[in-house]
């Protein structure tokens, strides 16, 4: 059987289970899948997020998460992944990302799950804009998002 790929950036929310299915019908070569999903929180270091915005460069970004996405098809032997990122004004406790991974064994889909999310927090070409009591700012690469996708790398 052949591996199915879905790349998805979109405003409206998802549903995990019904995404996990799709990526499962009819397919009885997968062992493992393993879900990922980012949640908007409440709060960061202390203080209230009332909502995140986020902006991506349409076709860009969608490209550049496919070529990941080929990178893990590459590198571990699995039959399917699917990665799903909103964009627009997000709330605490709503949907961010979703990444699933599919595979005959659990330690491959593991692996892939976290490539991917790692790559996703560090160098996906998205923007994100926080909104709390103090304002809005757009919110900084972080040192700890590069060194988690920097070990990705290293021989």
């Amino acid at each position: 059987m052949s591996a199915d790929v879905t790349i998805r950036i979109q405003e409206a929310d998802f549903d995990i289970a019904r995404e996990i299915a799709g990526l499962t019908k009819g397919r009885t070569d997968i062992g493992a899948v393993v879900s990922f999903s980012g949640i908007c929180r409440g709060s960061e270091s202390g203080e209230r997020i009332a909502a995140l915005t986020l902006e991506h460069y349409p076709g860009m970004a969608e490209a550049e998460i496919a070529r990941h996405a080929a990178a893990a098809m590459a590198r571990w032997p699995l039959t399917g992944l699917s990665v799903i990122h909103r964009v627009g004004r997000i709330t605490p406790g709503e949907n961010i990302v979703l990444v699933l991974t599919a595979s005959q064994h659990r330690q491959a889909a593991f692996q892939a799950a976290e490539f991917l999310m790692d790559y996703l927090k560090a160098n996906a070409p998205f923007w994100k804009r926080e909104e709390s009591a103090d304002g809005t700012g757009w919110v900084e690469a972080r040192a700890h998002d590069d060194a988690a996708a920097a070990r990705w790398t290293k021989s």
